[in-house]
């Protein structure tokens, strides 16, 4: 079983959690029971992330299979139907985010090759529109969240990027690439700090180089956001060790992208 992040399998209204799974199916579980409702097959190979959308109820999943699949519950009843499959992909997808505004609403999702396709929703029809991706990151790109019209993307090439959307064009701008961590960034989280001059946002970052790490990111309208590529730049560093007692220590930071490795990544990325 594997959830994107804590809350995304979660149907709030309908009291539903969904899990995904490496054995191709989808559950859908009754949180006040925690009885099994619905079991489907919903991919060729792996699921490797899940979430849900509260606005409609809808479900997404995504796969090593390169595909990306979009679920409703059928009214009335605990069965799910497949309404929409977007196959643009060439490599597995690891990771989906979902961002909304009164007027428009995004679909992101992070493959295996290092980029993010996203899609915009068109309003009357309910149709997904691909709008393109966004290339920078040199490894998978495994965890994504977005918060207002800033996306975070945390990949295998151990960096956080820091992306804004233009509303009117989809154009997506690299406004930071956040550096600090030694291994492979897993999991992201953000939430909004309100500010009256500048959007501030706490980022929390997790890594295979067992560090948590908290980010304070703030964007000025207009300008560069107030961080740096140091890692200084984290607000709180928090290191965690499975040896460690209750007493607080420096873990040891053992880099997990040894050169060699990061060579044959490199050598394997231009394989034809």
């Amino acid at each position: 079983m594997q959830l994107d992040e804590f809350g995304k399998g979660i149907n709030q209204e309908e009291g539903i959690l969904y899990t995904g799974s490496w054995d191709k199916t989808v559950k859908a579980w009754n949180v006040s029971d925690t009885k099994c409702i619905d079991s489907f097959v919903a991919h060729e190979d792996n699921i490797n992330s899940i979430l849900v959308n509260q606005e409609d109820g809808c479900l997404f999943t995504s796969s090593s299979d390169g595909c990306v699949k979009i679920w409703r519950k059928s009214f009335g009843e605990n069965s799910h139907n497949l309404t929409t499959t977007l196959s643009i992909h060439n490599s597995p997808v690891n990771t989906l985010a979902l961002s909304s505004s009164p007027n428009s609403f995004y679909l992101y999702s992070g493959s295996s090759d290092g980029s993010i396709n996203f899609w915009e929703k068109d309003r009357v029809s309910g149709r997904y529109i691909h709008g393109g991706y966004l290339p920078d990151h040199r490894f998978s790109v495994l965890c994504l969240v977005a918060i207002e019209k800033l996306v975070f993307s945390g990949s295998e090439d151990t960096t956080i990027r820091v992306w804004r959307r233009d509303e009117e064009t989809n154009f997506h701008e690299c406004l930071a690439v956040l550096k600090g961590h030694r291994g492979p960034v897993r999991t992201l989280a953000a939430c909004l700090e309100m500010e009256k001059v500048a959007m501030g946002i706490l980022v929390y970052s997790a890594s295979l180089d067992r560090t948590l790490k908290v980010w304070r990111v703030k964007v000025f309208p207009g300008e560069q956001p107030n961080a740096t590529n140091a890692e200084e730049s984290a607000t709180t560093t928090v290191c965690y060790d499975h040896k460690m007692s209750s007493s607080t220590r420096e873990c040891e930071m053992s880099p997990v992208l040894s050169p060699a490795w990061v060579e044959k990544k490199l050598q394997d990325k231009h394989l034809p």
